[in-house]
């Protein structure tokens, strides 16, 4: 179903379903009144008698392999380089990467500069690093870390490594690594954004590298049943068909080429331990047993009756 041959009393969901925009309006007070006091309420207008909602949605990281953070942020570059530039020293010139080069002191300056900075400069605080949850099994659990003093030489060099995004900074050591699981962040989006416009929103924020393409959004219950988002599908609309809370359900992000559809049939199985499904199977196989001795008996039986039926038969003519 096109959203152009849409009545004005309904609002899509994907390209082959809608829902009543007063029963969509009705859901949207429910997940107001839950949001109620905080930045997380959606609000909506009318354009051109299409509903339009609008809000932030909440997304958690669910990866299991690695991200690359881009190298170059276009806007920081150039004030990053201009404010490592101090008085009485040339300006450094920037790489075609992005990357600012260090100047190699002259064997002369070395000795003096090291004195000067031993008696008069002050120690300098270490940059805070971007915020963005690590797993445990990176080279830091944590990309924020405490201030720590360096030595001005030292600070300046690694200044010279980092560059700001979106208000933090970028360090190449660190640009890839793996999202703790189920941390969340979330976006500004609006109900006409499709599930590749979101991805493809989130991912410019943090200045990630991969492509979209290489990422699903899944709804995730609490009770493990996990359902794939199609690429024609509205995100926001969806979180205010699940319902707010998040406990119940949770959009997550995850590969494209790992993520799996689990029904809700196989859910209902999930959070049971071992010993649990093992008796299920077992009756389960006792049940597929005592089907099948019951079917061999009535076949058999039938067999039965057909041959005495050709016997007699025979016996007429």
């Amino acid at each position: 179903m096109k959203e152009d041959c849409l009545p004005s009393s309904h609002v899509p969901i994907s390209d082959s379903k809608s829902i009543l925009k007063s029963e969509l309006l009705s859901l949207l007070k429910t997940y107001n009144c839950y949001h109620e006091g905080r930045s997380f309420q959606l609000r909506h207008r009318e354009e051109e008698g299409a509903l339009i909602i609008e809000g932030l949605l909440n997304i958690s990281w669910g990866l299991r392999r690695p991200i690359r953070l881009q190298i170059q942020d276009d806007r920081e570059r150039m004030h990053l380089s201009s404010a490592s530039w101090a008085p009485g020293r040339p300006k450094e010139p920037p790489l075609q990467d992005g990357r600012v080069t260090a100047q190699e002191p002259s064997a002369q300056a070395g000795p003096r500069e090291e004195s000067s900075r031993d008696s008069s400069e002050p120690m300098e605080e270490d940059e805070e690093t971007p915020q963005l949850m690590r797993t445990k099994s990176d080279a830091a659990c944590v990309i924020q870390r405490r201030p720590r003093c360096r030595a001005p030489g030292e600070a300046q060099r690694i200044r010279r490594h980092r560059f700001s995004i979106n208000g933090h900074f970028y360090n190449h050591k660190t640009s890839v690594f793996t999202p703790a699981y189920g941390s969340m962040t979330n976006v500004r989006v609006n109900s006409t954004m499709t599930t590749l416009q979101v991805l493809t929103l989130l991912l410019n924020k943090f200045r990630v590298e991969n492509g979209p393409s290489e990422f699903a959004l899944y709804i995730v219950h609490e009770s493990g049943e996990r359902t794939k988002l199609k690429d024609s599908e509205y995100p926001l609309i969806s979180r205010i068909l699940h319902g707010p809370c998040e406990k119940i359900a949770r959009i997550f992000l995850m590969e494209a080429d790992l993520g799996e559809e689990v029904p809700h049939d196989v859910a209902q199985y999930i959070k049971f331990e071992m010993p649990v499904l093992d008796s299920f199977v077992e009756k389960l196989k006792e049940e597929e047993e005592r089907e099948i001795i019951k079917l061999t008996m009535k076949f058999q039986a039938l067999r039965l009756t057909m041959l005495q039926r050709l016997e007699q038969l025979v016996e007429a003519k």
